[in-house]
């Protein structure tokens, strides 16, 4: 069994030499894989080299040492169905062999090529849908563009099934669905638009910031060049002094100076967390009132599909009334269904019903505005405790960084320092 290659994803060369290997399987995630040798293993079958026809790059493969080796048809077997292949058992494989061999297999591999194509839309086609489905749920959106939570207020209704059943209610509500299903579309485009906002507003910030960054990065290495270019040359010459007093006059200057140095590199840190500072309030004043009139039109709107289901309720309590009343004057008894006969014990019964179903409509409403609304507030709270972490931590990388330079030299001056104590 091969096992444990499902993160090296950038992997080319692969040995899996004497490993009592019967089968290719797990390694899917190799699609950099170049030359794989598995030989002295105990692979015997010529079809399960098929499974390497995924590795596109795959140019040498060694299998000596396998059962499947002695196989009759293992020289043409291989190159027919791994054309791409150019080293076979560190033998090269000639454009001859290559042609004769796919002549051989022409019709079996034009199956297999047409199988694979089959294959790969179906894999194409969840991919995109499961990249879209992923688009729609960082929108906060995603089921509605449809009628999915119209049916899921209506599937998950165990009163549904029989309000259904009265007379009219059917055809009402399909009105109703039409009806509902369009404010969900305009709730989906709204959260797709807003998505892309936020996304252009975060590439702006994010972009100011890798150019504040930048610029500041080079300012300091012009400070820290123009140090060393203006120092360099008393760091060698006070190897060479041997005055005590004029070596003792130098290195008091050169601390002096990186001194300045640290001074310098500081306030140009400094200068760069107030600009970050100020960057980043601005953004995250934007990204919030964003969020909040996100919210505030996803509220109206879900509010929206509120008063439809308030509407609707009270046309499907009217409609179940009156057929209550209806029955008990003995009108319509023979159209009337089983089901509804048992629901219709009493009016206290029926209205009951209605308003269980009505009820349970509404929290699956309430529910999708609370998840779009935790979810699209729980976002932007994470993001800016997010820009504070990485920019703290930026800081004190940066800090530490310079400290570290700075530091360096001194212990170099207090090393010249002590050799001319000794």
């Amino acid at each position: 069994m091969i096992e444990g290659l499902d993160e090296l994803v950038k992997l080319e060369d692969l040995s899996l030499y004497s490993n009592r290997i019967s089968n290719f399987e797990n390694m899917d995630s190799l699609v950099n894989l170049q030359i794989f040798s598995i030989g002295k293993n105990y692979i015997d079958k010529l079809e399960t080299i098929i499974y390497l026809r995924r590795f596109k790059r795959l140019r040498t493969l060694n299998l000596a040492g396998n059962p499947i080796c002695e196989d009759e048809r293992y020289g043409m077997y291989i190159p027919a169905y791994l054309p791409n292949l150019m080293y076979l058992d560190f033998r090269l494989i000639d454009k001859t062999t290559k042609e004769m061999a796919f002549q051989m297999h022409r019709s079996a591999i034009a199956n297999l090529v047409h199988r694979e194509g089959v294959a790969f839309k179906k894999l194409e086609k969840i991919r995109l849908e499961e990249e879209e489905l992923a688009s729609h749920k960082a929108a906060y959106v995603e089921y509605l563009n449809g009628p999915g939570l119209f049916n899921s207020m209506f599937t998950e209704d165990p009163e549904a099934p029989k309000l259904l059943l009265l007379p009219g209610v059917s055809e009402f509500v399909e009105i109703y669905k039409v009806e509902f299903v369009k404010i969900c579309q305009v709730i989906f485009d709204y959260g797709l638009k807003g998505f892309h906002a936020r996304e252009k507003e975060m590439e702006h910030f994010l972009e100011c910031l890798r150019e504040a960054n930048e610029e500041n990065q080079q300012k300091g290495v012009n400070i820290i060049k123009a140090f060393e270019d203006k120092n360099k040359e008393h760091f060698n010459q006070i190897q060479h002094i041997t005055d005590s007093l004029r070596l003792e006059s130098v290195i008091l200057q050169l601390r002096a100076a990186l001194n300045q140095l640290w001074s310098r590199l500081m306030n140009l840190e400094m200068q760069l967390v107030d600009q970050l500072e100020e960057t980043t309030r601005d953004f995250e004043r934007n990204i919030s009132e964003m969020v909040s009139t996100y919210v505030e039109n996803v509220q109206a709107l879900i509010a929206q599909c509120r008063d439809l289901e308030n509407h609707h309720n009270e046309d499907m309590l009217e409609i179940a009334i009156s057929s209550y009343e209806k029955m008990g004057k003995n009108e319509g008894e023979e159209e009337m269904p089983e089901e509804l006969r048992a629901l219709f014990v009493d009016k206290d019964t029926v209205v009951n019903t209605v308003n269980a179903s009505h009820d349970l409509h509404l929290l699956k409403i309430d529910n999708q505005e609370d998840k779009m609304v935790t979810r699209a507030n729980g976002w932007v709270t994470d993001l800016i405790e997010k820009l504070h972490t990485d920019e703290i931590n930026r800081n004190r990388k940066r800090v530490l960084e310079i400290n570290i330079y700075i530091h360096h030299w001194q212990d170099e001056l207090d090393f010249l320092e002590l050799q001319d104590m000794n």
